[in-house]
Order: structure tokens, then C-alpha cells, then sequence
């Protein structure tokens, strides 16, 4: 079996944290209920703002990486960096499936382990890429 073009997994890639981008963002402002999310411990909306906040900047971060590595981004200065990142973006996506695996909504587990998993394997094919 191949695996898939560097440069088309990274365009995937891209598209699905654009999509986890308007999630976060949906979740900020509540049209997405933020019990089906964070394994369900969120207590109050400032605990959700403090989260969301936080995975939205990461989730921006991993997409700058993810263009700067298939050169979308001119960054010459930032290419080697870029490069180390990507195996971090991996093993974040990966450690994700551990967490929504352990999940008790299950949402998370329908819906979050398949596409960490996605992401997990799609980043690892990007941080390969020479």
C-alpha cells in the first residue's frame, strides 16, 4: 500500500484544523454545548473560556507549522523549527486518542478517537516529509 502524497496529506491536514478552528470557535459561543466536550469535566463557562482559548491558539499554532512545513509560509528562519514541530503536533494528536479513548462521553469516543486519529496519522506523514 502507498501512503498518500505528503503535500495532499498535508492539505488534509489543513483543512481539518481549519474545521477544529471553527469548532473551538462555536464552542466559545455556545453554539456547540461544551458538555460533549473536555472528557465532560467543564464546570462553568469561564472554565470553557479558559480551555477553548487555549486549544484554539495551539490549534492555530499546529496549522502555521503544518503551512510553514509544506511551504505555504516564507519562513525561511522558521523551516528547521517547523520541522521539529511537526513531530510534536504528531505526538499531541496521538496522545489525544489516549484521552478520548478514556473519555466517559461518548461522543468523544465516536467522534474524537477516529479523528484524532486521522490527525494523528496525516501529522506523522507531514513530519516525515524531507
Amino acid at each position: 500500500m502507498k501512503l498518500p502524497d505528503a503535500t495532499a496529506a498535508g492539505k488534509v491536514l489543513m483543512g481539518l484544523l481549519v474545521l477544529l478552528i471553527v469548532m473551538h470557535i462555536l464552542l466559545l459561543l455556545r453554539v456547540i454545548p461544551y458538555e460533549v466536550v473536555w472528557a465532560g469535566k467543564i464546570e462553568d463557562t469561564s472554565m470553557l473560556a479558559v480551555h477553548e482559548t487555549s486549544a484554539l491558539a495551539i490549534t492555530g499554532i499546529f496549522l502555521v507549522v503544518v503551512a510553514i512545513k509544506l511551504g505555504h509560509v516564507e519562513a525561511p528562519r522558521l523551516k528547521r523549527a517547523a520541522n521539529l514541530s511537526m513531530w510534536i503536533v504528531f505526538a499531541y494528536f496521538a496522545m489525544s486518542i489516549i484521552g478520548n479513548v478514556t473519555s466517559e462521553v461518548s461522543w468523544e469516543k465516536v467522534i474524537s478517537v477516529p479523528l484524532s486519529t486521522i490527525l494523528a496519522l496525516l501529522s506523522l506523514r507531514v513530519a516525515t516529509q524531507n
